[in-house]
């Protein structure tokens, strides 16, 4: 079984503000990718320069998001969670996830 970590302090606090019945929804679904199964939630794998990054959807109004990897060093890295309140891309929420992304291979290398 992999084990869980959000990548830094932020991505946590980012996770905890969703409302508690997303959190639920969304730590089921990453409980079942630490397992090797697919998440159950609606998610998309990101394309471009993401490799192995998914992201878990609930749509809804609002909508949320929650962002990891489970890609690296047996590992499910949580790197962002949202709410969306747009169907556009979110670009803050997008700048966030590249720099999260960054430390995360950061921890990889050095582990």
């Amino acid at each position: 079984m992999k084990s869980f970590a959000f990548v830094n302090a932020a991505a946590e606090r980012a996770f905890r503000d969703l409302p508690i019945e997303i959190q639920k929804q969304f730590l089921f679904d990453l409980s079942l990718v630490q397992s090797g199964m697919a998440p159950a939630s609606e998610f998309k794998v990101l394309k471009g320069n993401w490799s192995g990054v998914i992201e878990l959807i609930e749509n809804g109004s609002p909508a949320y998001r929650a962002v990891y990897c489970a890609k690296y060093r047996e590992t499910v890295y949580v790197l962002h969670a949202f709410t969306k309140t747009t169907n556009a891309v979110d670009r803050k929420a997008m700048q966030t996830l590249e720099s999260r992304y960054k430390a995360m291979m950061e921890i990889v290398r050095k582990a």
